[in-house]
């Protein structure tokens, strides 16, 4: 009698967890799962099209590309670098992505199968990616649904795995991982549980600078927000101080490398020369090495370029909406990307402002025939940067 009841208690705990796996879920893993076959069997077969580009590399050199190489050797040699290849830019990356891969490393073993080692950090670096990106689109489908009507959740992935950035979600990089940890925490902010969004940003902090934007975005959550202060009192508010902490840590630490409290961004200048300009002399910068030139860099700056603009409608969308929170998230990223000496990576950043997807979305589901058609349009540009990107130029 005692192991049925204990059977029948499995079975109930059994479908309460199938009951939390909503529609809007499985639409959002089949979306990812789709899209991730897709390209990965994109990049595995377009050297055979397209020889004289990618010369033969093996499959998983081609995903070995800028950043990913550098947060793989993170992961090997540390914030010293290769030994013998000294470069001053090591500490602009943050430590939490090299720490899971290390991690992960130390878990998986050296077993070969085929011409794979499991243990190759390249390696774990698409599972990783693979996981967190099932993650990110679950989280963005929730908030799409809990923001616009029904359907909004799926569209926005769909525009998320149709934007030109979006390569960079399934390769080596730590824009899947920290969304995967950042939009679960937005969701959790949303609905009042606010110990619990506060330990989730923490990690994600750790991945990127961008978790202080965050950071900041969920204290203006909690000061006007529905689920905020005005419900639940003042007594979550001492949670909110923890997503802070790992850019202290992690500016103590490297303050005990190299006695400089702020060597993550002057390592951006000595590794990039990017400084703080005035905003039209970064414009003009990058006009310049858009339009009035044409080298192996022209096509990246255009994309930038085009992202700026993006980022600047989306945060002037976020003010008429009144959406104080998403502006303080999306406007100071962007004003850190324009004042900089010239644009990079705000095309990349696109993918974590979670906000444009969701208006897209909501937009596709009052104009779906406009909404396809963007969708049609941007494809395109997203298969020319996974071409970029894996055959090693340079894609943002």
């Amino acid at each position: 009698m005692l192991q049925d009841k204990d059977a029948e208690t499995a079975q109930g705990r059994g479908a309460a967890l199938l009951t939390r796996v909503r529609p809007v879920d499985r639409l959002a893993l089949s979306l990812w799962a789709g899209a991730w076959l897709g390209v990965m069997f994109f990049v595995a077969v377009v050297p055979r099209v397209l020889p004289t580009v990618f010369d033969g590399r093996p499959y998983l050199e081609r995903w070995a590309q800028w950043d990913a190489v550098r947060f793989v050797n993170l992961a090997t040699y540390g914030y010293d670098g290769v030994p013998g290849q000294p470069d001053p830019g090591w500490p602009a990356f943050f430590p939490g992505y090299p720490m899971l891969l290390r991690a992960v490393g130390t878990v998986v073993p050296d077993i070969r199968i085929g011409g794979l080692l499991l243990s190759d950090y390249r390696l774990i670096g698409l599972a990783i990616s693979l996981v967190a990106g099932a993650v990110t689109m679950v989280a963005l489908a929730r908030i799409g649904e809990r923001e616009g009507p029904e359907g909004t959740g799926g569209r926005a992935v769909v525009a998320l795995l149709a934007g030109p950035p979006a390569v960079f979600l399934f390769a080596g990089y730590s824009e899947a991982v920290f969304l995967a940890l950042a939009l679960p925490a937005w969701l959790l902010a949303r609905r009042g549980r606010w110990t619990a969004a506060a330990l989730l940003a923490v990690p994600a902090a750790g991945v990127r600078i961008t978790g202080l934007f965050f950071a900041l975005a969920l204290i203006v959550e909690f000061l006007v927000g529905e689920h905020g202060r005005r419900e639940v009192g003042w007594r979550p508010a001492a949670w909110l101080a923890l997503p802070f902490t790992p850019l202290l840590a992690y500016s103590w630490y490297q303050w005990t490398r190299t006695g400089d409290w702020l060597a993550w961004q002057h390592a951006q200048e000595a590794g990039w020369d990017r400084h703080l300009v005035w905003p039209w002399e970064s414009f003009k910068t990058t006009w310049q090495a858009a339009f009035q030139s044409d080298y192996e860099f022209t096509l990246a700056f255009r994309i930038e370029m085009f992202a700026a603009l993006v980022g600047v409608l989306l945060t002037v969308y976020l003010l008429v909406k009144r959406r104080w929170p998403e502006l303080v998230y999306v406007g100071l990223q962007l004003a850190a990307l324009l004042l900089s000496s010239y644009y990079l990576s705000v095309g990349r950043a696109m993918l974590l402002w979670w906000p444009l997807w969701i208006a897209v979305a909501r937009f596709g589901m009052r104009r779906p025939g406009l909404y396809a058609a963007a969708v049609a349009v941007s494809t395109p540009f997203a298969v020319l940067l996974l071409l970029t990107f894996t055959s090693g130029s340079w894609a943002g």
